[in-house]
């Protein structure tokens, strides 16, 4: 406990209480938004797209096989957040108990928190963003079917920003490197 206390030094009490948190917490935490916050986004993306394809399909039924695209896009968001959380997964290490709160502990605990909380959010983000569009799709291509090529070109290009969290959250989990056991 001692090597927290210098680390911290005279600092406030939230951040000693922060470190006081074991690292296998925050890589838990990390674990848990990553996968939990990405089904949210893909959950909420296929509720937006599914309502509005459901409502257009009543105007043009013609719509409602070629749309489900939409929402495969939406559930490409969750699996993008079950492969991260295997990958984090894959990154915890068993320490010491005298080294659990080393600094090299406490960095491997916080990088995987914040890969976590960086590909959770961004694929709630990207969740919203295929949702809206996958919307969008559905209603236009109800009106005229030469713009559902053309608005799906548009809904691969949100659904690349899934892929931009999980590339961001890989990078930052390279920074988990847990203690030796040895020494």
């Amino acid at each position: 406990m001692s090597a927290t206390m210098g680390v911290v030094g005279a600092s406030s009490s939230w951040s000693r209480a922060i470190v006081q948190i074991s690292p296998y917490t925050f890589s838990a935490l990390g674990i848990a938004i990553a996968i939990g916050v990405s089904v949210l986004g893909a959950a909420w993306g296929i509720y937006i797209t599914g309502s509005s394809l459901i409502g257009a399909a009543i105007k043009a039924p013609r719509i409602t096989s070629k749309n489900l695209i939409s929402v495969i896009f939406c559930e490409a968001v969750a699996i993008y957040g079950v492969i991260v959380a295997i990958i984090l997964q894959t990154k915890l290490e068993s320490v010491p108990a005298s080294k659990i709160y080393a600094a090299e502990s406490l960095r491997a605990g916080y990088a995987i928190f914040a890969s976590g909380i960086i590909v959770g959010f961004a694929n709630l983000v990207c969740g919203l963003c295929v949702g809206i569009i996958g919307s969008s799709c559905a209603l236009s291509d109800a009106q005229n079917s030469t713009l559902f090529v053309k608005i799906l070109v548009i809904e691969i290009f949100g659904s690349a920003l899934g892929l931009f969290g999980v590339i961001v959250g890989i990078i930052m989990s390279a920074q988990a490197t847990w203690p030796s056991k040895t020494g």
